[in-house]
């Protein structure tokens, strides 16, 4: 890119508007529900840019979920970790295989569970705001 073009892209110009506290509320949640800052939302907006759609919400997953998840994560590579040095060191594994193949078919479970919650969310009506 020459300098010339390079300078041209530069942002010198500011523009200001007053809007009323919902206004500004509502332009506020737009660009969280985004990922967009105030102004990046404004720039798309006023050049007539496309807006990205919002991340998906989790809803039911809650929190508290995750760190169960996280928590159960954490108990799985610890014996996956003392696993693997057992059958390096010849050793029987701490578990038995069976118990093991337990584990993955109630883990297999679970995330179709999640899975299908996020789709059943998905199709719940959505927040269809546009700019005018």
């Amino acid at each position: 890119m020459s300098k010339h073009s390079s300078q041209s892209l530069v942002r010198t110009k500011m523009l200001q508007a007053r809007f009323s506290p919902i206004e500004y509320e509502m332009i506020r949640s737009k660009a969280l529900d985004t990922g967009l800052s105030l102004g990046k939302l404004t720039r798309r907006c006023m050049l007539l840019r496309p807006i990205p759609p919002p991340p998906p919400r989790l809803g039911r997953v809650t929190l508290d979920t995750y760190l169960e998840l996280s928590r159960i994560g954490n108990n799985i590579n610890q014996l996956a970790k003392a696993t693997n040095i057992a059958i390096k060191m010849q050793l029987p594994p701490p578990a038995s295989p069976e118990l093991l193949q337990e584990l993955l078919e109630l883990l297999r479970h679970c995330q179709q569970e999640i899975a299908n919650t996020f789709i059943e969310e998905s199709d719940e009506s959505t927040d269809d705001w546009q700019p005018d």
